[in-house]
């Protein structure tokens, strides 16, 4: 599943997308996200020379934690930057060392 469109990634499926349930996230997180000012084809893109901004965006990511919880890439087939990862198909695609994110110090 491509998801195209805001960044960082918000499923368009989620509750609270078409208004018939609450919003499972706190407003504003995404905004706070470092890649919020990326383009859609760099968040979403499926290939690691593509995707290194959002990349070396999410190593200093203060909510990536929050990101992986609400988009979930390993449970719907997902495709692009999450949490500071490469996803394709909702799995994690191994990057080279100089864009492997370091854990997030706050939990995000």
């Amino acid at each position: 599943m491509s998801v195209s469109g805001s960044c960082p990634p918000r499923l368009p499926d989620a509750p609270g997308a078409r208004g018939d349930a609450p919003p499972l996230e706190p407003p504003g997180w995404r905004s706070a996200a470092a890649c919020a000012g990326l383009p859609p084809k760099v968040v979403f893109s499926k290939k690691v020379k593509e995707a290194a901004p959002a990349l070396r965006a999410c190593a200093g990511c203060t909510v990536r934690g929050h990101c992986e919880r609400v988009v979930a890439p390993a449970d719907n087939w997902f495709d692009g930057v999450c949490a500071g990862r490469l996803w394709r198909s909702g799995r994690p695609v191994p990057l080279p060392a100089d864009l492997a994110a370091v854990p997030a110090q706050n939990g995000g």
